[in-house]
C-alpha cells in the first residue's frame, strides 16, 4: 500500500506543544501537511493545575522542528477555552495557508479528586476546555470545511470515559466529546466532513500505568509515536470510518462499540419484574459491558507481550 501523505492539506492540531499533541503535529507534518501548532504554553499538571510554565511556549519548538524538517507550520498560543480564541486559531490557518482541511481537537486539562472534594473551578475547567474548548474550534472549522465539501475532525477523549475512581468530572467531560463525536458526524455526513473521536493510552510523563509502575520500557511501549498513526488516518481523506470511536495505545488500536441488548419486555413493566428478570436486561455481560480500563481487553491486548 502507498504512503499516506497530506500533501496540500492544512491542519489545526490544539494542544500541540508537547506530548500527544506534538506527536500529531509532527507525523502531519512529516506526511505533508501544514500545520498551525496551538498551545497555551503553560505548566502541566495531571491533578490540580498547579504548574510552572516553560521559559518558552513549546509549540514554539514544535514549528521550528517542522522547519527545520523542510515543512510548514505556524505557531498560534490563543485559548480553546475562549469562543474569540476558537476562531482566532482557526483564522490563524486561513490567513496562513488560505484553506484548513484537518481539526485535532486534543487540548485539555485534568483535575482529579474525590467527588465530594470536586471543586466547582474544577468542574468549569474540563467543562470549558473540553466540551466547550472543543467547540470553539470545530464551529469556525466547521463553516470552512462546509464551504469548501470537505473536513476530518478528530477529537480526543480518554479511558478515563470508561470511569476511573477519583476522576468523575473528566469522565464526564470525556465521555461527553463521545456524543459531540456521533451527532457531529451524522450532520457532516452530507458535507464531505468525517468525526472520529480517539481515546489514546500514553506514558507522557514519566507515569505509571494501573498496577505497572513507571519505566523506560514502558514509556517505550505506550509511547506517543505508537498513537500518532491512528490520528493520521483519521485525518486522512482516506479514512473509510465516521462517527466511530477507538482505543489505541502500545501498537494496538480497536473500535469501542456501546450496545444495546434485546433486554426484557413486559406490560405493564414493574420493578418486580425487572428483578425477576435482571439477567435478561443486563444480556450477555461479555458482549455489551462497557469495561473499566484498567481490566478491559483492549488494555490486556495492548499490553501482550509486554516484560516490565
Amino acid at each position: 500500500m502507498s504512503e499516506l501523505r497530506f500533501d496540500g492539506r492544512v491542519a489545526v492540531v490544539t494542544g500541540a506543544g508537547r506530548n500527544l499533541g506534538r506527536a500529531y503535529a509532527l507525523f502531519l507534518a512529516g506526511r505533508g501537511a501544514k500545520v498551525v501548532v496551538n498551545d497555551l504554553g503553560v505548566g502541566i499538571s495531571d491533578t490540580d493545575g498547579v504548574a510552572p510554565a516553560p521559559e518558552v511556549n513549546p509549540a514554539v519548538t514544535v514549528v521550528d522542528e517542522i522547519r527545520a524538517a523542510g515543512g510548514e507550520a505556524v505557531v498560534n498560543t490563543d485559548s480553546i477555552a475562549e469562543v474569540a480564541g476558537g476562531e482566532a486559531i482557526v483564522a490563524a490557518a486561513l490567513d496562513a495557508f488560505g484553506r484548513l482541511d484537518i481539526v485535532i481537537n486534543n487540548a485539555g486539562v485534568v483535575r482529579q479528586a474525590p467527588v465530594e472534594e470536586y471543586s466547582d473551578q474544577f468542574c468549569r475547567d474540563m467543562i470549558d476546555t473540553h466540551v466547550l474548548g472543543t467547540m470553539n474550534v470545530t464551529r469556525p472549522a466547521w463553516r470552512t470545511m462546509k464551504a469548501a465539501g470537505y473536513g476530518r475532525i478528530v477529537h480526543v477523549s480518554s479511558g478515563a470515559a470508561f470511569g476511573i475512581a477519583g476522576m468523575s468530572m473528566y469522565g464526564a467531560v470525556k465521555m461527553a466529546v463521545i456524543g459531540l463525536t456521533r451527532a457531529q458526524a451524522a450532520e457532516g455526513e452530507p458535507l464531505g466532513i468525517k468525526v472520529n473521536v480517539m481515546a489514546p493510552y500514553a506514558s507522557v510523563r514519566g507515569n505509571g500505568f494501573g498496577p505497572i509502575p513507571p519505566s523506560p520500557k514502558l514509556a517505550d511501549w505506550l509511547s506517543v509515536e505508537q498513537v500518532a498513526p491512528l490520528a493520521a488516518l483519521l485525518a486522512h481523506e482516506d479514512c473509510p470510518s465516521n462517527g466511530e470511536w477507538f482505543t489505541v495505545g502500545g501498537g494496538y488500536a480497536g473500535r469501542v462499540a456501546i450496545s444495546v441488548h434485546d433486554g426484557f419486555t413486559e406490560r405493564p413493566l414493574t420493578p418486580e419484574a425487572l428483578l425477576g428478570h435482571w439477567d435478561e436486561v443486563l444480556g450477555e455481560p461479555e458482549a455489551f459491558r462497557i469495561e473499566p480500563p484498567g481490566g478491559s481487553t483492549a488494555i490486556r491486548t495492548m499490553f501482550r507481550g509486554f516484560q516490565p
